[in-house]
C-alpha cells in the first residue's frame, strides 16, 4: 500500500518516531515509510557513524571538538538495506554495543548535535518523511504534524536487543545488555541538550506487549485520522 500526501501550502509532512534504545522505533519508522511510500531517516545511525569514526580516530568520546569535526566530515551513503562510510559497508558494525554505547555519550555533546542537525533536516523531501530518533519531534522537526513516542519496558527491550545481536552472530549477554540499556536511558533522559522526552503534542505508544504489525497499524491509523484534518490529502 502506498500513499501520496500533499498539503495546499506545499509543506512536506513528517511523522516523527522517538523513543529509547531498542524500543523498535527504527523498524516501525521503516515500515510506516514503506507503507506510505515516503522517505525514512534513521537519525541514530548518524550518531553511531560518528561514534565509529571517533573510535577509528583513537578517541573515546571525551573530546567534543574532535567528535563534532568527525560528524561534519562523515562520508556517508544510505542505500537500500546498507549504510556505507566511504566505500565500506558498516551496516552491522555500527550496531555493535561498543559503538552504541559511545554513540550515546557522543550524542550528549551540543557541538555534535549541531553538526548533524542540518544533515538530518535535509532528509525532508516530498512526498513525506518518517524520522526516528530521540529528539526528532522536539528539536529536529518540531513542526511535524504527527509525533509518536514509542516506549517499551526495559526488560522487553533488552530481550529484543539480545535476540537481534545473537541473530546477527554477535556475542551478547542478556544481563549486560539490561545494565547497558538502563545506563543509556539515564544518559539520554538526563542530558542537558536535547534530552529524550516525549514532545508535548506526541502520542505515546507502548510496544511492550504488541507486535510490529499492530504498532505500525496504530501509527498509520493515527496519520489517516490526523493528516486530512491538518490539510494533507491522500492520493489513494
Amino acid at each position: 500500500m502506498t500513499a501520496d500526501f500533499a498539503s495546499g501550502g506545499g509543506v512536506v509532512p513528517v511523522i516523527t518516531v522517538d523513543g529509547p534504545t531498542a524500543s523498535g522505533k527504527g523498524t516501525i519508522a521503516q515500515r510506516v515509510a514503506q507503507s506510505l511510500g515516503w522517505h525514512a531517516l534513521d537519525s541514530g545511525a548518524l550518531y553511531r557513524l560518528t561514534a565509529l569514526a571517533v573510535l577509528r580516530a583513537g578517541g573515546d568520546g571525551s573530546d567534543e571538538a574532535q567528535a563534532a569535526d568527525l560528524a561534519r566530515a562523515l562520508d556517508v551513503r544510505f542505500e537500500p538495506g546498507l549504510i556505507r562510510l566511504g566505500n565500506e559497508d558498516v551496516t552491522d558494525r555500527i550496531r555493535l554495543e561498543a559503538v552504541g554505547n559511545l554513540a550515546s555519550r557522543v550524542a550528549a555533546w551540543p557541538a555534535v548535535r549541531a553538526a548533524l542537525l542540518a544533515r538530518q533536516r535535509d532528509f525532508r523531501r516530498a512526498p513525506g518523511l518518517v524520522a526516528d530518533g530521540r529528539d526528532m519531534g522536539t528539536v529536529v522537526f518540531p513542526d511535524a504534524p504527527l509525533k509518536i513516542f514509542l516506549d517499551a519496558d526495559v526488560e522487553v527491550r533488552a530481550h529484543r536487543r539480545h535476540k537481534q545481536l545473537i541473530g546477527k552472530g554477535f556475542p551478547a549477554k542478556l544481563s549486560d545488555l539490561l545494565d547497558d540499556l538502563r545506563a543509556r536511558d539515564a544518559r539520554d533522559r538526563d542530558r542537558v541538550h536535547a534530552p529524550l522526552v516525549a514532545a508535548h503534542d506526541a502520542v505515546t505508544v507502548d510496544s511492550s506487549r504488541i507486535g510490529i504489525d499492530e504498532t505500525v497499524a496504530r501509527v498509520l491509523d493515527l496519520w489517516s485520522a490526523r493528516g486530512p484534518a491538518l490539510g494533507y490529502r491522500s492520493g489513494r
